[in-house]
């Protein structure tokens, strides 16, 4: 208008409800409770897939068949070594170096060594995707080792994604729980809609930067308070508890304080989020075979005394904190892991967005003054 004001318009505050896209990516119902990756419901890939499978339906809109699955986890078999220069910038790194810092400027790196960082045709996208998904959970382990003072290692031949990203991180050859806790932590994580960081992949590769560019912006949005971290603030919570006769008690004093209970509630699931009952039965069982099954103990506790008191469920975040524990994953290191999941899910969003692509540009409701003159600056 002439006096510089909009008719005043709804604004959807963090486009809450907002349909930005068509994705076939991903399909959630909030009050159902269910969870879809390309068709297919969240637990039966729990249970009848590894991570490279849900990869590469994520990236392909199908699951592989026996070749197409060798073919697949050779690439990423390939890919998982970190290239001499990824190695050495983490080498440079401070040692107090906040990981999803390191993990953000790394990967901005890795594009720059990316001989087809520029390419845009469909077949090298799809290789970076292969290539990035490989690298993120490599260069995780790489973070934690020189935090820790160690020797940054390679992957072995003849172990899975999911038993090398252990054995990495660890440096000893993980059980067949660890690796299936890392496998489900990978799944589970690997793809939930149009979320804050992937959400930031798609207007950055809306934009035809690289796909780099996109998933260096995606960790910047995961590194947020409200986005990655809600696991930390839970195993800082059960360490705080100290033991299950204690969990009560803290119920009512934070309940009493008006305080937060980390873990609990979904923005998007109205009932149980499906992700949590395959994250608690592994806690339960990493924890009898670590023969330290307090921590799991105490979850359970907290999640039979708070669920009634606030009417809300556990979310994703609340048992993966246990389990990661188990699994000698420094809490530090919780958000990285998120990250070496979503990875395929954020790459998976890119190429879709690449595929369909129009300049994501919204509107936003104008809130200052009317026009106005400027004084000349003696005047002022």
């Amino acid at each position: 208008m002439s006096d510089g004001k909009e008719p005043k318009a709804d604004v959807a505050k963090g486009l809450k409800g907002i349909k930005a896209a068509d994705s076939s990516v991903c399909y959630i119902s909030g009050e159902e409770g269910t969870l879809l990756y390309r068709g297919y419901n969240i637990d039966d890939l729990a249970e009848h897939t590894d991570f490279e499978e849900v990869a590469y339906l994520l990236f392909k809109g199908e699951l592989p068949n026996k070749e197409e699955l060798a073919d697949f986890a050779k690439l990423m078999a390939e890919y998982q070594t970190l290239p001499p220069q990824l190695k050495e910038f983490v080498k440079s790194l401070p040692q107090d170096v906040i990981p999803m810092t390191a993990l953000r400027s790394a990967i901005s790196i890795a594009g720059v060594y990316d001989s087809e960082a520029e390419d845009e045709s469909t077949e090298a996208n799809f290789r970076k995707a292969i290539r990035l998904t490989s690298l993120m959970a490599t260069l995780v382990a790489a973070i934690r080792r020189h935090r820790d003072g160690d020797e940054i290692l390679d992957p072995q031949p003849g172990l899975s994604f999911a038993a090398n990203t252990m054995y990495m991180l660890n440096g000893t050859e993980p059980t067949d729980d660890e690796t299936k806790a890392m496998d489900l932590l990978l799944i589970l994580h690997a793809e939930h809609g149009f979320n804050a960081s992937t959400f930031t992949a798609r207007v950055i590769s809306a934009t035809l930067s690289d796909i780099y560019s996109a998933i260096t912006g995606a960790i910047g949005a995961l590194k947020g308070k409200l986005h990655g971290g809600a696991n930390i603030e839970v195993i800082k919570t059960l360490h705080e508890i100290g033991s299950v006769e204690n969990v009560e008690a803290w119920v009512q004093e934070t309940r009493a304080n008006k305080g937060k209970f980390m873990g609990f509630g979904h923005a998007v699931y109205q009932v149980e989020d499906p992700r949590a009952k395959h994250l608690k039965e592994l806690s339960k069982r990493l924890g009898e075979e670590k023969g330290e099954p307090v921590w799991y103990e105490m979850s359970a506790k907290m999640e039979e005394t708070v669920k009634p008191l606030i009417n809300k469920n556990c979310n994703v975040d609340f048992y993966s904190a246990s389990l990661q524990y188990y699994m000698g994953i420094p809490k530090e290191l919780f958000t990285c892991i998120f990250a070496a999941s979503r990875i395929a899910g954020w790459c998976a969003h890119v190429l879709e967005q690449y595929a369909d692509n129009k300049i994501i540009r919204p509107s936003s409701n104008y809130t200052g003054p009317a026009e106005r003159k400027v004084t000349p600056i003696e005047k002022r």
